[in-house]
């Protein structure tokens, strides 16, 4: 099938809008020498630390193709998850916005899976795809760029003019020809305030992230015990970390989040240092049911809260 018409073109938009996604974009798939290169250069100096998945299936992760047989183009997605209210107690533990409320993977693959039977449906009916979020090899930020979504900032987040970085990317790789969207240029200028922020040095230059000595990395993936030299430099997060975002100029205005599945327990946000610190599993599982924080496990909580002590 050839390019389809702009008429379709805006119809996808329109619905993944309706959907509740807050941007949209078309990228042609083709390769990606330049991400390619940087991110076998990243693994070669062991910056993706522990998670040594981020080694496999190399080239699926700069040929989409591999994993959607005639796949042409990806239509990648934005979701917005700035919270409405941050935590209560300002000296409590504290936990990355993104995992305040329900975990994101089940919230953007649902809708994308709507906007796949909608453009299979009204558009398309030989479409084929698969959809995606966080849960394959697939470059998510590299083709938001190239989607025209945005560009990536020195502390690696993607970064969009509206929405800043606390943003969520999903996509779905298709064998439908879309128009691909123009990439806007970067805009980060000289500034370096995420660099300077980050306690731990992880972002070791503008554009490169060590995960070894990331916090998001070592309270989330990092299986071990967090070592001892990372003492008093956690400013208080217990999972995640949000400190090169919040020092980012373009998250200042970021506006709240309009998804309701992204609202947090009702406890969660008024919990005191107290009530961290003597939080059972119990407890756990009622607050974080179907939060991404499951992913580090009420042990690795109690991990993390431990070494912040």
């Amino acid at each position: 099938m050839s390019i389809i018409s702009e008429a379709y073109h805006q119809q996808i938009r329109e619905k993944a809008i309706n959907l509740g996604f807050d941007d949209i974009g078309f990228a042609l798939i083709e390769p990606l020498e330049n991400d390619k290169t940087k991110l076998k250069a990243w693994l070669a100096k062991g910056h993706h630390a522990g998670m040594a998945y981020m080694n496999n299936h190399f080239e699926k992760r700069v040929n989409p193709v591999l994993l959607v047989e005639g796949a042409k183009s990806i239509i990648s997605v934005l979701l917005n998850y700035t919270p409405k209210e941050l935590q209560h107690d300002k000296e409590a533990p504290k936990l990355a916005r993104y995992a305040y409320g329900k975990d994101y993977h089940f919230v953007i693959k649902e809708k994308l899976q709507l906007l796949f039977d909608f453009i299979k449906t009204d558009i398309y009916s030989s479409l084929e795809g698969r959809v995606f979020t966080d849960s394959a090899p697939v470059l998510d930020r590299a083709w938001a760029v190239k989607a025209g979504l945005g560009w990536v900032g020195k502390n690696t987040n993607l970064l969009h003019k509206k929405l800043g970085s606390y943003t969520l990317i999903g996509e779905l790789i298709t064998n439908l020809e879309l128009k691909p969207n123009t990439p806007i240029k970067e805009a980060c200028g000289g500034c370096e305030r995420c660099i300077d922020a980050c306690p731990t040095g992880a972002l070791i230059k503008p554009y490169e992230l060590d995960a070894n000595k990331c916090i998001s990395y070592l309270t989330i993936e990092h299986r071990e015990e967090i070592p001892d030299n990372f003492k008093g430099q956690f400013e208080n997060w217990a999972f995640g970390c949000d400190i090169c975002q919040e020092a980012c100029p373009w998250n200042w205005k970021a506006r709240p989040t309009k998804e309701d599945a992204f609202k947090p327990h009702p406890d969660l946000i008024s919990l005191s240092t107290e009530e961290w610190h003597q939080m059972d599993k119990e407890r756990f599982n009622e607050i974080f049911r179907k939060s991404a924080v499951k992913r580090t496990k009420f042990t690795g909580l109690k991990r993390n809260l431990n070494f912040l002590k």
